[in-house]
C-alpha cells in the first residue's frame, strides 16, 4: 500500500509552508513595499502631516471620476517627465490605480523607485477607497458611499488586524 503524507493530499501544504525566519523575511519586505486603503486613509485623516504623499498614476478621465483628496495627479506615462516638479524626492510617495485588477500603482511605484523615489503601493487602489466608505473627490466635488461589509466592517472603523 502506498503510504502518502496526509498533508501532500491536497493543494495547501503539497508545497509546505516557508520556514518562520523566511515567512518574517517576506512579510515584513511586503510590508516595506505596500500600504492598505485603511491605513493610508487613517494617516490622511490624522489632520497633521502624513509623512507621505499620495500619487493617483491614472488618466485624467480616471482622475475626474474619483480620487483620493488631496492625491498628486501623475499618469505613470508622465512620471519621468513630471515627477521632479511635483513630488520632493524626500517624502515618500504611496501610489494608487484602479484597483486589485490592476497593476498600474505598481507600474507608477516602479518609475518612481527608478527615479530614487521611497515609494509604497497602495492595496486596492481607489477601488477599495470607495468601497471602504472613504470620501473622494470627482469633477463635480466631494463624494462618499458607504462602506461596502465585505472591504469594511460593519459599525466599527477598526477591522482589528
Amino acid at each position: 500500500m502506498n503510504s502518502v503524507p496526509a498533508t501532500a493530499a491536497h493543494p495547501v501544504l503539497r508545497v509546505p509552508p516557508a520556514s518562520p525566519a523566511a515567512a518574517a523575511a517576506y512579510f515584513g519586505a511586503s510590508l516595506a513595499f505596500h500600504a492598505d486603503v485603511s491605513d493610508v486613509a487613517a494617516a490622511l485623516d490624522s489632520h497633521g502631516d502624513p509623512g507621505f504623499v499620495v500619487l493617483d498614476s491614472r488618466s485624467t478621465a480616471s482622475w475626474d471620476q474619483g480620487h483620493v483628496p488631496g492625491a498628486v495627479h501623475l499618469p505613470t506615462a508622465l512620471i519621468a517627465e513630471q515627477g521632479a516638479a511635483l513630488l520632493d524626492p524626500a517624502v515618500p510617495v504611496v501610489t494608487y490605480c484602479w484597483g486589485p485588477g490592476c497593476n498600474g500603482g505598481t507600474r507608477a511605484a516602479l518609475a518612481l523607485a527608478e527615479l530614487g523615489y521611497q515609494v509604497k503601493e497602495m492595496l486596492g487602489g481607489f477601488e477599495y477607497w470607495v468601497r471602504e466608505g472613504f470620501e473622494f473627490e470627482t469633477w463635480r466635488g466631494r463624494e462618499q458611499r458607504a462602506a461596502d461589509p465585505l472591504t469594511a466592517p460593519a459599525g466599527s472603523e477598526d477591522c482589528g488586524c
